[in-house]
């Protein structure tokens, strides 16, 4: 998720140092509790993927990188929505988020006008927020105060909400959300958690989040239809209320 591969490898000996949390991950495990829907998450990372070949594989739905900051647009987003569509792939868009460049609105904006629209047809998802620990210069929380990662995150959906008429999914880790914004549970009530940790048990939920809705746990899956890792994903329920939450019913 987020730039790159090599880039989340490098950020996770921080991640263990700042806080025990992540110190589990576990990349090739495998959920002991597996009664629900199979996803994955893609960026250009994954090359050309053959999307009818991931859906016969059993993948139901994937989060396809969108927009980066506020010019980043990934170049195998287009092909990537359009197919993942035609082969019958629940998918939505993802933003990954830098808020130390700009004001979490022009972030919103910029997703919203750049594949990270909704409409309702069972097979297009909210877009989600993805929030993790800072890859570039700038510091872990990019350089904000727990209250100004608060304000920053608010303005994001607040934006993206009035854009799009839906609660955006919000992917993040325990440990960065924890330390990052102070704890604040504001957006569980209301926005999709879709939580990083790769093991073979979720574990601890960020502040205040009641339950998961999805979940990030191996960033080195197999699938067939692309030719090497990918990060594999479960929802937290079956198939219809996946629909459900795509058609905002």
């Amino acid at each position: 998720m987020g730039r790159t591969r090599s880039l989340r490898r490098l950020t996770a000996a921080a991640l263990a140092v700042l806080a025990t949390a992540a110190a589990g991950l576990v990349a090739t495990a495998t959920p002991a509790a597996a009664a629900t829907v199979p996803g994955i998450d893609v960026s250009r990372y994954q090359g050309t993927i053959n999307w009818t070949s991931v859906r016969n594989s059993g993948i139901q739905f994937a989060f396809i990188k969108a927009t980066e900051g506020t010019s980043y647009k990934d170049p195998n987003f287009n092909a990537n929505y359009v197919n993942a569509y035609h082969a019958g792939v629940i998918r939505g868009a993802y933003h990954f988020a830098r808020p130390n460049i700009s004001s979490g609105a022009v972030q919103a904006n910029f997703l919203a006008s750049n594949g990270g629209a909704w409409s309702a047809d069972s097979r297009t998802l909210p877009a989600a927020l993805d929030l993790e620990a800072n890859p570039y210069s700038g510091g872990y929380c990019y350089g904000l105060s727990t209250t100004g990662m608060r304000n920053w995150v608010q303005d994001f959906l607040n934006t993206y909400r009035s854009r799009t008429g839906r609660y955006a999914v919000i992917y993040t880790t325990t440990s960065f959300w924890n330390q990052c914004t102070g704890s604040w549970s504001g957006p569980w009530n209301n926005h999709p958690l879709w939580v990083a940790r790769w093991s073979s048990s979720v574990g601890a939920l960020p502040a205040g989040a009641p339950f998961w809705s999805f979940w990030q746990y191996t960033d080195s899956g197999r699938v067939s239809g692309i030719s090497g890792p990918v990060d594999r994903n479960y929802w937290n329920g079956d198939r219809s209320r996946l629909i459900a939450l795509a058609n905002n019913t």
